[in-house]
């Protein structure tokens, strides 16, 4: 796994401390995981060489940054300025053989496996036995309509995958939008540089949409454009277009800053985040307006986000399913809340690193709530926090989301917090950081 030094130190279980006054901080959360990824992809089919600044340094794009270099891309880290040297290819792929291997990273995998098709030869790309279990045969599907063999070596559809491709000349597609909106933006970032360009036509309703506008506007920062219909039907991108290499700074990680904001909510205290705005188009900062709903201040300016807990959080009902990574963070929430809250639309992420939906309610349980469970979501009546080990599933979110819990119960203790090296290596050092008064960190 990615580890830094401090992370290979951590006690597992990971016992957390409640803070004994409300915390007062402004915190600085490392670049998004869904823009970094995004961005190495792109600047590799860029014409030139491009700098991505504020990026971030975790086992998911440490996987993506990897497997660029095995295609014949040179990509050069500087971890301690938060920074990759990207040196683009022009969409080209110059290595005609190589085996790709993404960890349990859905973008990487998804976005590679799409990227692939652009090359001449043959490929694979395999992960972790997790991602063995999660499925991509959609976008093989799509693949193979597109004229490009791809496909699932084991006959599971999932990892790992094979393609193999003479090239892609572009055209029409419908796929099914209800699994993962990966799927369409891997098809969406090599689009402009086929010749005749890609038509996806969505089947049933689109999950996660606005990580669809993210991809179509880190496509248009690098020179490339995608047209939309008003509900997300058809996504079309226009062939014969170019990427042009540049100098790119990532924003804050909203999922990531999500666990400090639901820090200040549960301590009835205060917490700032910069590099995070109403410019941003990630989804998962619809958080907030789930915070409001349960009685906290939010501040968004341009370029910051500030949120002050209240007193007593209310119990709420939500559909989450544009922002389904933050289901967990709301679920750790409701334990604090003064009634039930109920979490629906996040059928989904039963499909992402563990079934967020059934480990989630277990957990709850171990923790003494009274939980109902739907397929696509569920109801937390809050309840007295039982003293537990919560189990966390490979999953970084599980162990983020559910620490928080313990901010202000006591005798939460989290199992294998190495976990969070998936998208965020230093989150405990962040964590406890805030309990220093008054502090910016």
């Amino acid at each position: 796994g990615y580890n830094s030094g401090a992370m290979q130190l951590l006690p597992d279980p990971y016992p957390v401390r409640p803070v004994d006054h409300p915390i007062d901080a402004t915190v600085a959360v490392p670049g998004s995981k869904s823009y970094t990824n995004r961005a190495l992809l792109i600047a590799a089919l860029a014409e030139g060489d491009s700098t991505l600044r504020g990026a971030l340094f975790s086992e998911d794009t440490e996987r993506m940054a990897d497997s660029l270099r095995r295609l014949g891309i040179p990509v050069d880290e500087f971890p301690e300025d938060a920074r990759f040297e990207v040196h683009g290819a022009g969409g080209r792929i110059p290595a005609q053989t190589a085996e790709l291997f993404t960890g349990n990273a859905g973008t990487a995998t998804r976005f590679l496996v799409a990227m692939l098709a652009l090359g001449q030869g043959s490929y694979v790309v395999d992960g972790i036995p997790r991602m063995r279990q999660r499925p991509i045969q959609p976008l093989l599907d799509a693949l193979q309509g597109l004229g490009v063999a791809a496909e699932s070596i084991l006959g599971t559809g999932c990892p790992p995958v094979r393609v193999t491709s003479t090239g892609l000349h572009g055209g029409e597609i419908s796929m099914p939008g209800d699994q993962s909106s990966q799927y369409f933006s891997a098809l969406l970032q090599i689009a402009p540089l086929t010749a005749e360009g890609i038509t996806l036509h969505v089947e049933r309703e689109m999950v996660s949409k606005p990580y669809i506008d993210m991809t179509a506007g880190i496509m248009a920062d690098f020179g490339a454009r995608m047209e939309r219909d008003a509900d997300y039907r058809t996504l079309r991108v226009p062939g014969g277009q170019r990427y042009q290499a540049r100098d790119y700074l990532i924003e804050s990680d909203a999922s990531n800053a999500s666990y400090f904001f639901a820090a200040a909510a549960i301590t009835g205290g205060r917490v700032r985040v910069e590099g995070l705005g109403s410019a941003s188009t990630q989804g998962d900062l619809q958080l907030l307006e789930s915070l409001r709903e349960m009685g906290c201040e939010v501040l968004v300016e341009e370029r910051s986000v500030e949120v002050r807990g209240p007193e007593q959080l209310r119990g709420i009902t939500v559909d989450a399913n544009a922002f389904s990574d933050m289901a967990q963070t709301l679920y750790a929430l409701s334990v604090f809340c003064d009634g039930p809250t109920e979490v629906r639309g996040v059928a989904h992420s039963r499909l992402q690193e563990c079934d967020r939906v059934s480990a989630s309610v277990t957990e709850l349980r171990r923790l003494g709530q009274e939980v109902e469970e739907f397929p696509d979501g569920l109801r937390i009546h809050p309840r007295p926090v039982t003293p537990a080990v919560v189990q966390t599933y490979h999953d970084h979110r599980m162990a983020m989301a559910f620490a928080l819990v313990g901010l202000k119960a006591d005798g939460v203790q989290i199992a294998d917090p190495g976990c969070t090296g998936k998208t965020f290596p230093d989150y405990w050092q962040r964590l406890e950081a805030l309990r220093i008064p008054a502090a910016t960190q």
